[in-house]
């Protein structure tokens, strides 16, 4: 009897979750979510389209059945994040590709699943799917709903995104004769738009696009042309009298400290343009650091990072778990280490806020509202994919929050300034 009611159960599980309208509505809901990273990949960008398919991915979304919010979750945390996994093949573990898709797309399964199953009232999921902007699995926080207005006639701010919500509610769950006033909350979304500073660039930079493909990035026999590559960079900025040039992380790709000679090349540089470029550290005692450095009329500076990657530059885990992770998976490799506050840079009595790579994406580096950023990438990890399209929506989303501009120098990615 304890058999036939097992059978039974596991039945029904697979009944409810594997219903075909269930997954083909959730998949209709995640295409309608994701919209707006895929028109700005193809260039295809438009705030009616957005507009509309944001709407109609919270509209269908509301309501359903928890299976429909699993497979939504599903289905967005893999149209989303599919190349995380792409890193993978630089550790030699391109077999577990499959397994890390799989893996990323059950986390943000559970977290919609979670919104479904707390409550099937409209005015229960909705506040509970804007908190979903500050849950960050394992400290990743890429996953901003409010994204999904950046293109849109709306605003990003988390009023606006409430409102837009509160408004797709009511439409759904409203009687007929009482739908109208769901307009309320849409108009107020629409007019409601947040004071801009606009803050001009205050240097003339230079922001050279760099494609180095990852597999040659740490290559022991390229690295001899990649310091040709920066210095021929600097020289060309020198020379159309540019004030600062920007190279991206990781762009000298070695212990950057432990080369003397470099430095001096680099400091000799900096008396007629200042300077800054992506590398390692190495601390005695201290470890290992993934670092800007910073070159101006003859002098150097050091800014560490201070978010790392997780999974990519950390393992989120206690301790004990760090250390069995690392044996299997990176030959004993040892986690980054990182300093304990955001570096600014001072550069002709401008202050310029150091970030690199995903720590620009965080509310911790805009800690105090920096008029200006610098943020350097190293986006090779994962090309060709969404995520350097992503990235660049991330970026100006947190410029337009804290209202400041960002100097982006990304090796495969998009460079360029970015105001708010």
């Amino acid at each position: 009897m304890q058999n036939l009611a097992w059978k039974s159960f596991v039945r029904k599980i697979f009944d409810i979750y594997f219903t075909r309208i269930y997954i083909i509505k959730a998949f209709v809901i995640a295409l309608c979510l994701c919209a707006f990273i895929y028109f700005s990949y193809f260039e295809l960008t438009s705030l009616l389209l957005n507009s509309l398919f944001a709407f109609l991915g919270f509209y269908l979304l509301l309501g359903e059945h928890r299976a429909v919010w699993f497979w939504s979750g599903f289905f967005t945390g893999i149209l989303w994040f599919y190349w995380i996994s792409f890193s993978f093949v630089y550790y030699d573990l391109a077999f577990l590709i499959p397994f890390v898709i799989l893996g990323v797309a059950l986390i943000y399964a559970f977290l919609f699943w979670l919104i479904g199953k707390l409550s099937s009232c409209i005015y229960v999921q909705a506040p509970l799917l804007f908190g979903l902007n500050f849950v960050d699995p394992f400290g990743f926080n890429w996953l901003k709903l409010q994204l999904t207005l950046l293109d849109s006639y709306f605003s990003t701010t988390s009023l606006v995104f409430g409102l837009f919500l509160l408004s797709t509610a009511l439409l759904k769950a409203l009687p007929k004769w009482f739908k109208t006033l769901s307009i309320a909350p849409l108009i107020l979304a629409l007019l409601w738009q947040p004071p801009t500073h606009l803050t001009p660039p205050v240097l003339d930079v230079a922001l050279p696009t760099i494609h180095v493909p990852q597999s040659q990035r740490w290559d022991a026999a390229y690295q001899k042309e990649a310091i040709t590559l920066n210095f021929s960079l600097i020289e060309e900025a020198i020379a159309n009298k540019k004030e600062l040039i920007i190279l991206p992380e990781s762009a000298f790709p070695l212990y950057l400290n432990l080369a003397p000679k470099l430095i001096d090349a680099l400091k000799t540089y900096s008396q007629k343009i200042a300077i800054v470029t992506g590398a390692l550290t190495y601390e005695e005692n201290q470890g290992f650091f993934n670092s800007s450095y910073f070159f101006h009329q003859g002098e150097m500076q050091i800014a560490h990072k201070v978010v790392l990657v997780p999974f990519g530059e950390e393992v989120p885990f206690p301790a004990f778990m760090i250390t069995i992770i690392n044996q299997l998976f990176f030959d004993g490799a040892k986690d980054y280490q990182k300093a304990k506050e955001p570096f600014d840079f001072v550069i002709n009595k401008a202050s310029f806020r150091n970030a690199i790579c995903f720590e620009a994406t965080t509310d911790t580096l805009f800690k105090g509202n920096p008029k200006q950023m610098i943020a350097i990438s190293n986006n090779a990890w994962f090309y060709p994919s969404i995520e350097q399209t992503l990235q660049h929506l991330l970026l100006r989303y947190y410029a337009k929050k804290y209202q400041t501009v960002i100097y982006h120098s990304a090796n495969s990615g998009k460079s360029g300034v970015i105001l708010p």
